[in-house]
């Protein structure tokens, strides 16, 4: 019984809910990080956003069960492997989105159709999406886009466009980064494993992964730069002396650019020379310095906008 309930977690795939803290994206960058109620409903946003994907993710291993099989690492599985029937791993999905679909149109109607159609173009994805190349990536991208777009709509927030190409660019570069890692660490078995590997070329893959390197730190620092100036609250300037400098009316998030370039930067060294691209999630939590940049990012972006800011 302890097996068969380990089975379950893993298959639910909770490093995965890593990708669901992007709905505190909307929370974060709308002003709304101290208001409580605010937070309390993306929160409850984000438990029903994480049993949605573990949702998708039973029904994934489902329609993979064949070809994770073959796979080195994938076999082990628990649905793949049998401990799991495919038969129960369906009606768990069920029962998951039966239950977590009403209590997201209970919080918001908008969240509720945020997550209708995460979970839509999860099931074509698996289904049949992900055979088609270019489409398979753009599909990736759009997942972690609606997750964004769920955070905002659940609180009727407003985002800068420019914050919106710079989510849009960065999830293309971590999907056609997680391509070119497959690409490379199976190279021999491509086509067992990933049918779409097969029509995607190295050279091809390369100038795509430097396109959208450029759009995701470009269009955040477009983001950065369109944000009004930030007035240094009054304790500020009487505690630093610094009144008569120039600098305390200025737009400060763009000190967050170089640490957005640094991160892009080393996911590319991570994934031509590390080799580790093709898991976005596993690269945040385990590399030191991407993980040390994104918390410093963000501890960055809060002191801005909540404690700098007047």
């Amino acid at each position: 019984m302890a097996k068969f309930l380990w089975g379950l977690i893993k298959t639910a795939r909770p490093r995965q809910w890593i990708k669901n803290f992007a709905l505190f994206a909307g929370l974060i960058f709308s002003g709304q990080l101290d208001n409580s109620n605010s937070l309390f409903i993306v929160t409850q946003a984000f438990i029903i956003f994480c049993g949605l994907s573990s949702a998708t993710y039973f029904i994934n291993d489902v329609f993979d069960i064949n070809r994770d099989r073959q796979h080195p690492f994938k076999k082990r599985r628990p649905i793949a492997s049998g401990l799991i029937s495919p038969k129960v791993a369906i009606t768990i999905a069920i029962v998951l989105i039966a239950i977590l679909l009403p209590l997201s149109y209970r919080l918001n109607p908008s969240f509720f159709y945020a997550g209708l159609g995460y979970l839509i173009l999860q099931l074509l994805y698996s289904a049949y999406l992900k055979s088609i190349i270019l489409i398979d990536v753009i599909v990736i991208a759009a997942g972690f886009v609606l997750r964004i777009y769920a955070g905002i709509w659940v609180i009727d927030a407003h985002l800068n466009v420019w914050f919106l190409l710079s989510i849009i660019a960065c999830a293309l570069f971590l999907a056609i980064g997680k391509r070119r890692s497959e690409l490379t660490l199976w190279r021999k078995e491509a086509g067992k494993q990933r049918e779409t590997l097969l029509h995607y070329p190295e050279n091809f893959l390369d100038i795509l992964t430097a396109m959208f390197a450029t759009s995701a730190w470009l269009t955040y620092a477009l983001f950065a730069f369109q944000q009004p100036p930030i007035i240094i609250k009054p304790i500020f300037t009487g505690f630093f002396n610094i009144a008569a400098i120039p600098f305390i009316e200025a737009k400060y998030l763009m000190i967050t650019v170089p640490l957005v370039l640094y991160g892009v930067m080393r996911y590319l060294y991570i994934i031509y020379e590390k080799r580790e691209g093709e898991s976005p999630e596993r690269v945040i939590l385990t590399d030191t310095p991407i993980l040390a940049t994104v918390i410093l990012w963000l501890i960055t972006i809060i002191v801005i906008i909540y404690y700098l800011g007047g």
